[in-house]
């Protein structure tokens, strides 16, 4: 399968943005926040090991740590500069594996991992049902998936204010929440639960909002996206394409869609799903939706 967002670029964007990531991403860390809740789901149960699917500057690696102190604790990212940063997050008291590796080919064995936590990469992953048979293969029997992703009305507004002035595409599209879904299903999981939330976010402009995108790595990887630099004209008439959403209070807003789902490896024996066959879909309408402004 082709993939439309180029790989090498994702990793040179994260690479780049290491040392900017924590001070500019608020809404990441939110994101992470909620997505930590949701190992409640375990209970009283005590994974021996855990993996942190694109870990970033491992934040999250360092939670699971805390709250599970006997357990493995695996932080792995694309971006060799993020896991440096990861170090600083793994002090000798909480300390815990880094791996530089593919989210799209885990170098894991098979059924070795009880829990898979995953915040806010697999927006970057064009093939959802490969990737979530690759996390099923690695899970134990019974094991726990818990992720996120960006949703298409991410940046929907800068989306259309470059589409008023450039043909070519400025912004990555990210799979929708039924789709989401149906990878999870059409790779065998079991009782997958799904949710999502709408952020918007203010600006003082366009730029500032261009500047936190560089900060946190969220830059456009579309094969298909301008590979000279865009002239001064086509930003201008970008921005003049956004002012006429500016506020009240005088900035300009910036949705972020969250999707967010749960879901459980099957029990031994259970056939993967061949792309095709079998596949249930998930309802939008059954799906609940919460709104929040930030």
């Amino acid at each position: 399968m082709t993939s439309s967002f180029d790989p090498h670029h994702v990793r040179r964007a994260f690479s780049r943005a290491a040392h900017s990531y924590d001070a500019a991403a608020a809404l990441q860390r939110e994101v992470e926040k909620r997505l930590l809740e949701s190992l409640d789901y375990l209970e009283s149960r005590q994974p021996q090991v855990v993996l942190d699917v694109g870990s970033g500057t491992g934040h999250a690696s360092a939670a699971m740590k805390k709250r599970w102190p006997k357990a493995q604790v695996i932080a792995l990212d694309l971006a060799p500069p993020m896991l440096a940063e990861a170090k600083k997050q793994a002090g000798w008291w909480k300390p815990f594996s880094r791996v530089c590796g593919d989210a799209q080919a885990l170098p894991l064995a098979d059924q070795s991992v009880d829990v898979i936590f995953s915040n806010l990469c697999l927006q970057w992953v064009e093939d959802l049902p490969t990737v979530f048979a690759g996390f099923r293969r690695v899970l134990r029997p019974g094991g726990l998936l818990v992720c996120s992703t960006f949703g298409p009305e991410t940046l929907i507004e800068l989306r259309d204010a470059f589409a008023a002035a450039d043909s070519t595409p400025h912004v990555s599209r990210f799979a929708p929440i039924a789709q989401f879904g149906d990878a999870l299903m059409m790779s065998g999981f079991r009782d997958p639960v799904l949710d999502r939330d709408l952020f918007t976010l203010t600006y003082a402009d366009m730029d500032a909002l261009m500047r936190e995108l560089r900060a946190i790595g969220a830059t456009n990887a579309r094969q298909d996206r301008r590979h000279t630099l865009t002239g001064r004209g086509r930003f201008a008439a970008a921005r003049a394409a956004y002012e006429p959403l500016r506020r009240e209070d005088g900035k300009l807003p910036s949705s972020w869609e969250v999707i967010y789902a749960h879901a459980w490896a099957p029990e031994h024996g259970a056939p993967i799903r061949e792309r095709g066959h079998d596949v249930a879909s998930v309802p939008v309408s059954a799906i609940p939706i919460r709104r929040r402004t930030d």
